[in-house]
């Protein structure tokens, strides 16, 4: 019995000495890269909210102008996106969790019962217009089968999402929702947004395997060794996201059209090249991610 308890200790031992050795490997050497590369998954978000948003996206995921994207799974334009992803399989699409809905006149409400998530409702039926709302009312179990019915929703119409990230930030608001966002993201092996300096209430959620963003910016130059996300709003500054934007300045029409602009152009391009800036895809981190 002792020479068996010895081998079961010196079995554990070696397991945890290769576990420490994997998890201090940085973000770039787990997916194949020297360790001060700098990575950038160049991200659009908004898939579906309107033909206007999904025509310049898959324009730029199809030219290589953006590495991926993520799609609101509530909005009217779901379908199109599956269309795309059938003559598209290989493209880098994930699910922007949606509890939110921030036009004016532009209104969608939640993909599983109401009656079953009322927390996360308005009287009229549709999400809360603005983060602080989630957080003050969603109950984490409504938010918890919410998105867990966005997934099976996106699965059903032919999605096979690479990540999780959330719309407007509202699973962050709180570590009981960021505790359901993780949850859902584990049961599904998908890796999920999130960066380096989450506190400790969100860390302690993580499991050992997680990818771990070392930022994310919206806009910004001098790109630091890791792994980066740039999150940029794409679509065409066209009648159809004038109407569904209308009174909306930030990421409206103008600003999406801009964006689309700039992440096309041949100046952005010869930064990323001049920079050194290696695009990678949440694919790859799938990919290593669900490494047996």
């Amino acid at each position: 019995m002792a020479s068996i308890r010895c081998f079961f200790s010196y079995l554990f031992l070696l397991l945890f000495a290769i576990s420490l050795s994997a998890q201090s490997k940085t973000t770039a050497e787990r997916l194949g890269y020297p360790a001060g590369s700098k990575l950038l998954i160049l991200h659009a978000d908004d898939l579906a909210v309107a033909h206007s948003v999904d025509t310049a996206s898959f324009e730029a995921l199809t030219s290589g102008a953006i590495s991926s994207a993520s799609i609101m799974v509530p909005c009217p334009w779901l379908t199109e996106v599956a269309d795309y992803t059938k003559t598209h399989p290989d493209a880098d699409l994930g699910l922007h969790l949606t509890l939110t809905s921030e036009w004016k006149t532009y209104r969608w409400g939640s993909v599983d019962s109401s009656d079953k998530v009322p927390s996360l409702l308005q009287p009229d039926g549709t999400f809360y217009p603005v983060t602080p709302d989630v957080a003050t009312h969603a109950k984490p179990s409504e938010a918890e089968q919410e998105i867990r019915a966005q997934v099976e929703r996106a699965l059903a119409v032919g999605i096979h999402p690479t990540h999780l990230d959330s719309h407007m930030g509202s699973l962050f608001s709180t570590p009981e929702l960021f505790a359901a966002y993780v949850k859902v993201a584990h049961e599904y092996h998908l890796p999920f947004l999130v960066v380096a300096d989450a506190g400790p209430a969100f860390r302690s959620l993580f499991s050992p395997n997680d990818f771990v963003l070392d930022s994310v910016v919206i806009a910004g130059t001098g790109l630091q060794p890791g792994l980066t996300e740039m999150i940029v709003h794409l679509g065409r500054d066209d009648a159809e996201l004038q109407a569904v934007m209308v009174d909306h300045v930030d990421y409206g029409a103008a600003w999406r059209q801009r964006d689309f602009d700039i992440v096309n152009s041949p100046e952005f391009k010869q930064a990323l090249r001049d920079n050194h800036v290696i695009l990678v895809h949440w694919k790859d981190l799938q990919k290593v991610l669900n490494q047996k």
